[in-house]
């Protein structure tokens, strides 16, 4: 069986722009769970452009819900998250001009450095993923770094499918990437600017275990509401 994982940071956004208490990402976690998300995504970014310390602190201490924690390498948001306890880490790489997460790690780069910040997670019980590009040499680096999982980027791909230009060689890296990790033992995640055609495009992958959406599905329940847009997912990732 196949989960998914709502993202929920654009609800704060929402409630950003008028920098009020409504809607609340907290209230949202456990509607979403309630309708239907196997586990709840949020993104503690530096600049605190959405979700903030308070809410990661009250979305974390929710005892029936699985929470999935994307955080960069600095090491202030380490500490945070260590302090917080998430069921879940996804390191991802930050760019404080990036409107979003733009690719995966740089693990050649950054190699020494993330694997001390997974050591770290490893020594609370924490599971922890790498949120990489289809690359087979990213897959191999990061079964070198003992990760539990790697997270997919599937932008590009979502980019080709949407502009409607060929995407096979994508699909392909993805395919291969999966086949590669499963092997290996890591589990396999996928997401970044997926919908309804691309979900279904990658629900045929057997070893992605979870896909996980945000903008799309929060964008998309302001036309018919959150329950439907989930149970939509649910329908094509069963």
């Amino acid at each position: 069986m196949k989960n998914l994982g709502v993202n929920i940071d654009h609800i704060a956004t929402i409630r950003n722009a008028r920098g009020e208490d409504h809607p609340d990402p907290y209230l949202a976690a456990k509607f979403v769970s309630k309708h239907g998300a196997d586990s709840v995504t949020i993104h503690l970014r530096e600049d605190r452009r959405h979700i903030n310390d308070n809410d990661t602190k009250k979305i974390c201490s929710l005892k029936k819900i699985k929470v999935n924690l994307e955080i960069s390498t600095n090491l202030e948001i380490v500490n945070k998250a260590l302090k917080f306890k998430p069921n879940f880490i996804c390191i991802v790489p930050e760019n404080r001009k990036e409107i979003t997460t733009e690719g995966g790690l740089n693990l050649k780069k950054n190699k020494k450095k993330i694997k001390e910040i997974m050591l770290k997670f490893k020594k609370k019980n924490i599971r922890t993923s790498l949120f990489i590009n289809p690359s087979i040499s990213d897959i191999k680096i990061s079964k070198k770094l003992k990760t539990d999982c790697v997270e997919i980027h599937t932008g590009k791909l979502a980019s080709l499918v949407k502009s409607k230009k060929n995407y096979k060689s994508e699909l392909s890296k993805i395919k291969k990437c999966s086949l590669l990790a499963k092997r290996l033992n890591i589990e396999v995640h996928a997401g970044h600017g997926l919908d309804y055609r691309t979900t279904k495009i990658l629900k045929n992958i057997n070893e992605i275990q979870e896909f996980n959406i945000g903008h799309f599905i929060i964008g998309e329940s302001t036309f018919i509401g959150l329950p439907k847009v989930i149970k939509n997912f649910k329908k094509i990732i069963k």
